[in-house]
Parts: C-alpha cells; sequence; structure tokens
C-alpha cells in the first residue's frame, strides 16, 4: 500500500491518496502565523490503514516548515498530536 499526502491549497485541505485512490483529507485555514486544522475525514474503507496519521503528519510538518503556530479543533489532529509530543512546539492553545 502506498500512501502519499499532497496540499490541495484550492480546497483548503491536505488529500490522502492510496495507490492513486483518493482516500481522506484533512482541512485547513491559514492565516497570519496561525493555522487550524477544523476537520479530518477518511474513508470507511481506509480506516485503520494509516492514512488518518499521514494526513496528520503532513499538516503539521507542513506547519513547522512555515514557521506557522498549529490550533487543532479536530479531536483527530488533537489525539495525534498528544501521541506524538515531538509536534507539541507548533501548537496554540484555544
Amino acid at each position: 500500500m502506498s500512501t502519499a499526502v499532497r496540499d490541495n491549497d484550492q480546497r483548503s485541505r491536505f488529500e490522502a491518496w492510496v495507490d492513486g485512490e483518493f482516500a481522506g483529507f484533512a482541512d485547513h485555514v491559514r492565516t497570519g502565523d496561525l493555522v487550524v486544522y477544523p476537520h479530518t475525514e477518511v474513508r470507511a474503507e481506509f480506516e485503520g490503514r494509516g492514512v488518518g496519521g499521514a494526513l496528520a503528519r503532513t499538516a503539521l510538518e507542513d506547519a513547522d516548515r512555515r514557521g506557522l503556530r498549529v490550533l487543532a479543533t479536530c479531536p483527530f489532529i488533537i489525539g495525534w498530536l498528544e501521541r506524538h509530543p515531538e509536534y507539541q512546539h507548533l501548537t496554540q492553545s484555544a
């Protein structure tokens, strides 16, 4: 299984593709020095296969590369951040 994640700036979201098939997305809103992640969704047939984690990791690495603070309001991204303390430096409390 090959998962590719790319930023679809026109739709303001990261999209995950598994073996060429659309698998899910993580919405983002960028404003100034902040990025908000309000919603992540993985298609049912791809759940439990690391797609959500790939979306979260790519989104947070993008924020880090851009020098943006992160406000995660999506329950999935919040939970992922709790399990990956190496990204805590990006977070901003609500």
